[in-house]
């Protein structure tokens, strides 16, 4: 039975990787590939690595864990499991390594993989709000600030800005997975004293066969400074999904009803009230980033290690990786999901850009005046007033201002009431959505 949901409701392919027999294989494919150095060194037979690799293959994971059982070692329980399976060749499985010069070199491998996978999906998601911000460049709607209605905006501006946050969570997750490619074959405390004189060309050999960089020093670990980067670059992405089902979530409150979820022919809402249709994915998501963000303290924390190493950080960080490598990329999936389905209310929309009665074109306003030879700072205070009592009077503010001769004596009654069209005060909303999502996704 599945105990956590990244196993079962938010599974994804993600979790391939972190499974037991993923990681089993990834050690063996260390192992093999220390065989193969020691092998073209001259330090065990030639016919020795194509055996162990033989061997790997006759693994069973049901063996490594029985022998576990007696050993309380699960790399030792490996190692010998390989050996049994590896005929005459067994006897040089493991040769001077340590546990962690196979399972942090094998991390490597694993968080590499993992995180081009969330590469892929960031760039799937990049796509469909590149084509969102593209769609609605020209949309106009209420932009609001402190959950106040402010001047206009358009949704390609929303869209286009979230593009450029991934791009950049992009940018951070490659520089991230380059710290994040090193391996090591050091020893014990990270010597290479059972390596002997050819310890710097056997650890560089080794790297070479999996695609990594050798470890310029390690203890008998490498340090987690380079894991928790990764790991922080996760939380980013989880909170910028936060972001933007946050906004979904407040755009779809019935006050607003600017946007919502795409809903099935037979979904349900609520269990007693028929009538409800809940943003219940983008609320989800917003969940699930602090289940993400929640992890970091533990990948902070795993960094000290006493001396050349404890062991403080391996139990937590069984938890930690497939925690926050699937849940990111199940969120990832989802809002790409989300964003796709998304339903736009254009009456609503409207409806809200004439809430205030034009108030969000004081600003407007103010600029005519300002141009038309007002100082700038009466021209506000001016609107300042006549924004209040249009309100106060539940008033057009155009109705108030016509009666305000400073108004009267500088912009006529057509150029005034030409202020007042929301879908003329965008700026250069369409050029700074085209100019965002200029880049490839």
């Amino acid at each position: 039975m599945a105990l956590i949901p990244i196993e079962t409701r938010y599974r994804t392919a993600m979790a391939d990787r972190f499974e037991e027999e993923a990681k089993l294989r990834q050690w063996m494919r260390v192992e093999a590939a220390l065989a193969k150095a020691h092998a073209s060194l001259g330090h065990i037979p030639k016919s020795a690595p194509a055996q162990i690799e033989a061997g790997a293959r006759q693994v069973k994971l049901s063996r490594v864990q029985a022998i576990e059982a007696e050993t309380h070692h699960d790399l030792m329980a490996m190692v010998k499991a390989l050996s049994e399976q590896s005929g005459a060749a067994g006897a040089y499985v493991h040769l001077g390594a340590t546990s962690y010069d196979i399972e942090d070199t094998a991390l490597a491998l694993t968080l590499i993989d993992a995180g081009r996978l969330i590469r892929s999906r960031l760039s799937d998601l990049r796509r469909t709000l590149k084509k969102l911000a593209l769609a609605n460049a020209r949309r106009v709607c209420v932009g609001r600030t402190h959950g106040q209605h402010a001047v206009p905006t358009t949704y390609g501006m929303k869209f286009a800005l979230y593009y450029a946050a991934f791009g950049r969570h992009k940018a951070r997750l490659d520089s991230a997975l380059e710290r994040m490619a090193y391996g090591k074959m050091s020893g014990a405390t990270g010597t290479m004293a059972t390596f002997g004189p050819d310890a710097f060309r056997l650890q560089e050999m080794v790297m070479k066969e999996l695609g990594l960089k050798p470890a310029p020093i390690t203890t008998q670990i490498i340090t987690r400074d380079r894991h928790a980067e990764l790991l922080f670059v996760l939380a980013l992405i989880a909170s910028s999904i936060e972001q933007v089902a946050a906004e979904i979530r407040n755009l779809q409150r019935t006050e607003i009803s600017e946007l919502a979820e795409a809903f099935g022919a037979k979904q349900v809402g609520s269990s007693t009230m028929p009538q409800k249709r809940n943003p219940h994915k983008s609320e989800r998501l917003c969940s699930l980033a602090r289940v993400v963000r929640a992890q970091l303290p533990m990948a902070l924390e795993n960094i000290p290690s006493e001396h050349e190493r404890d062991l403080t950080n391996s139990a937590a960080e069984r938890f930690l990786f497939p925690t926050m490598f699937c849940t990111t990329d199940f969120m990832l999936m989802e809002l790409e999901r989300i964003l796709s389905g998304l339903q736009f209310n254009d009456a609503a929309i409207a409806r809200n850009l004439a809430l205030t009665q034009g108030g969000i074109l004081a600003e407007r306003v103010m600029m005519a005046l300002a141009a038309k030879g007002m100082g700038r700072q009466d021209a506000h205070e001016l609107l300042r007033t006549a924004s209040h009592e249009a309100a106060a009077k539940n008033k057009p503010l155009a109705e108030v201002l016509r009666g305000k001769s400073g108004v009267r004596r500088l912009l006529k009654q057509a150029e005034l009431a030409a202020l007042f069209d929301p879908s003329t005060y965008i700026g250069q909303a369409p050029e700074i959505v085209k100019r965002a999502v200029a880049d490839e996704a």
